[in-house]
């Protein structure tokens, strides 16, 4: 097994949101806000490369919708899905399978494009690939609750289906192939997929909004963008504790800075150990 980073670029939310109950003078030490409480986000994705087969754990923002969209969200740097890809040998075409680990847009707007820019006609990105979601969380997201509603985007969603190209993981195996498994954590949005992958020797999980930042991983740093916080207490709490005693390497969808962290147990619970790049491996 391979893996390579792929950067899709960084876009900005408001701290207050991203740290829930949190006072700003706290997070603001590991994540400096601009002058309309923004910080700045990575979309980080990861590409699994396993013999014939070429996953992507989600894709990023995409490009398709209108400027008005955008202006709430800032997008910036040079780094794009497309220019990733490219960088590591690939393009969009050779990808096999796209691993959601769910449907908000910051995760799946890639995988959508219009064509010509026609939004009569979306089309698929990955036109050969198979789309992982799961029946619960596809249930979730096509029928939102008002809470979520804004994040899940019918146009990022539904030619998935449409296409034929979507596809439900096993609710009960739990794994992709030898080497990718991956667990549910609910407090975040329903049925979450977090990728467990065993490489060089490692246990990579690909943390996705379970654990956005280093800057989350004190318990009460919970986004206040989770539907069910108290839940995310306690699989915040039994994901870290796992991951210190495992000595797991997180990789880190969401932190501007850092590509990926170890954690440690302290006196005071769970907190990070060290930061380092995927290929440090």
């Amino acid at each position: 097994m391979n893996l390579h980073v792929i950067d899709t670029g960084f876009f900005k939310l408001d701290g207050g949101a991203m740290f829930g109950v949190v006072p700003k003078v706290l997070w603001e030490r590991s994540n400096p806000a601009d002058d309309k409480n923004l910080c700045t986000w990575a979309m980080r994705c990861l590409l699994v490369e396993d013999g014939d087969r070429l996953v992507l754990i989600d894709n990023g923002i995409g490009n398709k919708q209108d400027a008005k969209f955008f202006s709430h969200y800032y997008l910036h740097g040079d780094a794009s899905l497309h220019g990733s890809l490219k960088n590591a040998g690939f393009s969009a075409d050779d990808i096999t399978d796209n691993f959601l680990t769910h449907l908000h847009f910051d995760h799946c707007g890639g995988g959508v494009q219009y064509k010509n820019g026609n939004a009569d006609m979306p089309e698929m990105v990955f036109k050969n690939a198979k789309y992982w979601s799961n029946e619960d969380h596809w249930q979730w997201a096509t029928v939102p609750n008002a809470r979520e509603k804004a994040s899940f985007l019918k146009e990022n969603i539904l030619p998935m289906q449409e296409s034929g190209q979507l596809h439900f993981t096993d609710m009960e195996e739990k794994k992709l192939f030898d080497g990718f498994e991956y667990f549910f954590a609910d407090g975040h949005t329903d049925k979450q997929m977090i990728p467990k992958l065993s490489y060089k020797g490692h246990t990579v999980v690909f943390a996705a909004d379970l654990l956005p930042s280093v800057g989350h991983i004190p318990l009460p740093y919970v986004m206040g963008y989770d539907t069910r916080p108290l839940l995310t207490l306690d699989e915040k709490q039994q994901f870290l504790e796992e991951a210190a005693a495992e000595q797991y390497v997180i990789f880190l969808e969401h932190d501007s800075e850092n590509e990926c962290c170890t954690v440690k147990m302290t006196e005071k619970g769970v907190r990070l150990d060290k930061t380092l790049k995927l290929s440090e491996i």
